[in-house]
């Protein structure tokens, strides 16, 4: 009778081992950022805040500053399952899904307070449903400013100021067109390769916001600022979809929870941190300039929003819905 109970009592322990091993998720997320910048701070929050609000069932281990991959590496790994957690910008994410896409329409938002009451309506819902359908649930989003032009010869005023300038800009077919509108010549090519190309005149400019511009030393080497802030484009804090489906309902709700209360930090730190970026590159000796008149610039979109709802036709409402919100 007692190894009888014996047996049944270790059945029972290990039934209950292998339930909680089930149930349980040890998560690892994707950051591009550096120590001390916002979003790393903020995943770093998100972290402790998953292990906090779900019990421990849900754990995640952030690995920082791109160690794990370039931001399209890790999106497909995030895509595959490889990796469950990522920090992304949507901008590299418009190539895989087209909703994602709108928010890199050069001009389509109006500026940040924008872009949130956007996303927190329906049309961020219609791009949360089109990213998590390849793979990528967004969890929550952060601020990434606004971007703007920066060179090493010129302020920029005019799209005639852009014209014959060699820009680097990420791989987006959207972002390529805007500057060739513009009569420039886009590069598209790596972020880390960015400060080099400047120095040496592989390019002469690039567009990036203010910490960006400021963390990775580009004021150095490309000294005119001109706040065209002509792309204003979230980030995301994106799960594997299926991961995230494989959470029991009330998991999901406290995954979701963290992450939505580590971007309310975020972007606290992020307003803080542009403006001593903005402080610190002023200081540096770069000329900033205001642009009187954005409406040239704005213009000279009219051929990428058609490409754009050539390729995308049933899109058309989205971007008509973003631009009437108020």
């Amino acid at each position: 009778m007692f190894n009888n109970i014996t047996k049944s009592l270790v059945g029972a322990a290990a039934a209950a081992v292998m339930a909680v091993t089930a149930n349980a998720a040890d998560w690892r997320g994707w950051n591009i950022h550096v120590d001390g910048y916002p979003n790393t701070v903020a995943m770093d929050k998100f972290a402790e805040l998953l292990a906090e609000k779900t019990g421990g069932e849900v754990t995640l281990q952030m690995f920082h500053g791109g160690t794990l991959g370039s931001q399209p590496d890790a999106v497909e790994q995030v895509r595959a399952g490889a990796l469950e957690v990522g920090n992304f910008n949507l901008g590299p994410i418009g190539p895989i899904v087209a909703e994602a896409n709108v928010v890199s329409l050069p001009f389509v938002f109006k500026d940040v307070p924008h872009m949130f009451r956007v996303l927190d309506s329906e049309g961020g819902a219609a791009i949360a449903e089109g990213m998590a359908a390849k793979g990528l649930t967004p969890l929550a989003w952060y601020d990434a400013g606004a971007r703007s032009f920066y060179n090493g010869d010129k302020a920029i005023n005019t799209p005639a100021d852009v014209a014959g300038m060699k820009v680097r800009v990420m791989n987006n077919d959207l972002f390529t067109g805007m500057i060739a509108q513009l009569g420039g010549n886009p590069s598209p090519m790596a972020f880390a390769e960015v400060y080099q190309a400047l120095k040496t005149g592989v390019v002469d400019g690039a567009e990036n916001n203010w910490p960006s511009y400021e963390s990775t030393g580009h004021y150095e080497v490309a000294g005119y600022y001109s706040l065209s802030q002509h792309l204003i484009i979230p980030e995301c804090i994106c799960v594997n979809t299926a991961a995230f489906q494989a959470l029991s309902a009330d998991m999901q709700a406290a995954v979701t929870e963290a992450a939505q209360e580590s971007a309310i930090l975020q972007r606290e730190l992020w307003a803080a941190r542009e403006a001593a970026s903005r402080e610190a590159v002023e200081a540096g000796g770069v000329i900033v300039n205001e642009i009187a008149d954005k409406g040239p610039f704005q213009d000279a979109m009219g051929p990428v929003y058609e490409a754009y709802f050539e390729s995308n036709p049933g899109l058309r409402p989205l971007v008509e819905m973003i631009q009437a919100t108020e």
